[in-house]
């Protein structure tokens, strides 16, 4: 079914690094879901206020709100398509974030109204009448929210859309709770059990479940979390690739929403290249990143001495030394500049974002102790980078 709706209505559908794809995707997704919760909505509706369950009427009320999310998706596939402007240069594509913000929050606004109405039931219970009926109802709906859940699910993983995934951990929540109404209503009919505000509660926390969750999975991409691994290591192979970069540190890889990746890199040639040369193969590697993976890539030129064996001596001795101390991931940059009294060794170390200038302090301390307790006259001097990638 999710292949026949997408086939029928996104044209280009492989094509997802596209945005105008990806819109249409979001657009899609957000008017079945629409549909589907309308109907959903309609019949609880019905049902429980024939059954007098205040679970079967939050649970409308909840599919309810689901169609106020999925017009908001709607609006954010639009939104995130919009281009590029002067206060935007790189797009609108995090507006998914924010969009899936507001789905979060209105989820949690629901959760937090059911949980009232069903503390109110618990306290004052009243009669229900349950039937085949609402039982039938139920079921139907568990198996719809299933198909949406796996529909939204599917496109998100298309996509990589955090509004997706978001819609997906919804309309599995919506199962769960579903369900809890669902025992409601076979233990009122079997055994005469009026548990219906307790099965009430379980639905709401379900609900609020599934809304903290989607702000915890939501926050993280907002505040600028690290780039996928398989991602960098990729683009570090791809850089490693063209002749004359024999070496590459220094990747920063920054999100601005899904299908909008900004990188740089330094990337080390031979000091006695062809610079002309070089530069040549530094543009056609931004310009194969930027074709073949999508990333708008700069790359930073760093001449390496390979042929000195003075120098080749010196940083050999002081990754010796660094690899030895705790905290110092790679060294790199390294130069020599010889002095009347003694020899600087000028490198940078790579160390963990987060850590502190003690911590810093230490580090330079102990590679000094190391480097000068081999040979005298070398002296360290130390810039410190942060390993933003893991790469």
């Amino acid at each position: 079914m999710t292949n026949f709706i997408l086939k029928l209505f996104v044209k280009d559908r492989d094509n997802v690094a596209d945005a105008a794809v990806r819109a249409r995707y979001g657009i899609v997704a957000g008017a079945v879901c629409i549909v589907t919760n309308v109907l959903l909505s309609a019949a609880k509706f019905i049902i429980g206020a024939l059954a007098g369950s205040i679970a079967i009427q939050a649970d409308a009320v909840n599919n309810l709100s689901d169609v106020g999310s999925s017009a908001v998706m709607i609006f954010g596939a639009v939104a995130a398509n919009k281009p590029a402007d002067g206060k935007h240069p790189y797009g609108h594509a995090r507006l998914e974030y924010v969009i899936a913000l507001g789905i979060a929050v209105l989820i949690i606004l629901v959760g937090v109204s059911l949980c009232r109405e069903s503390i109110i039931k618990i306290i004052t219970p009243e009669a229900v009448d349950f039937s085949f009926a609402t039982i039938a109802v139920l079921a139907i709906s568990i198996l719809v929210k299933l198909w949406m859940g796996f529909f939204t699910s599917n496109v998100g993983r298309r996509i990589s859309s955090n509004t997706m995934a978001a819609a997906s951990k919804d309309s599995i929540s919506d199962v769960a709770a579903t369900g809890a109404i669902l025992l409601s209503c076979t233990a009122g009919m079997i055994w005469g059990i009026n548990i219906d505000g307790i099965m009430g509660l379980i639905a709401a926390l379900f609900v609020l479940y599934s809304g903290v969750g989607i702000i915890r999975d939501t926050v993280s991409p907002l505040l600028g979390e690290a780039p996928d691994r398989e991602l960098v290591d990729k683009l570090a192979l791809k850089i490693l690739s063209y002749r004359g970069i024999i070496g590459i540190h220094d990747i920063m890889v920054h999100s601005y929403g899904p299908g909008t990746t900004v990188a740089t890199a330094h990337a080390e040639v031979r000091s006695d290249s062809d610079f002309l040369m070089i530069h040549e193969v530094i543009d056609r590697a931004e310009r194969d990143v930027l074709s073949e993976m999508g990333i708008m890539l700069t790359i930073h030129l760093d001449p390496v001495e390979v042929d000195n064996e003075e120098l080749n001596r010196a940083r050999q001795i002081v990754e010796s030394a660094a690899a030895e101390v705790e905290g110092v991931i790679s060294i790199h940059d390294f130069r020599m500049v010889n002095g009347q009294q003694n020899i600087n060794l000028i490198f940078d170390v790579v160390v963990s974002p987060g850590t502190k200038k003690a911590e810093i302090d230490r580090i330079h301390r102990e590679i000094n102790e190391r480097v000068h307790s081999v040979n005298p006259i070398y002296s360290t001097v130390i810039s410190f980078d942060f390993d933003y990638t893991g790469a």
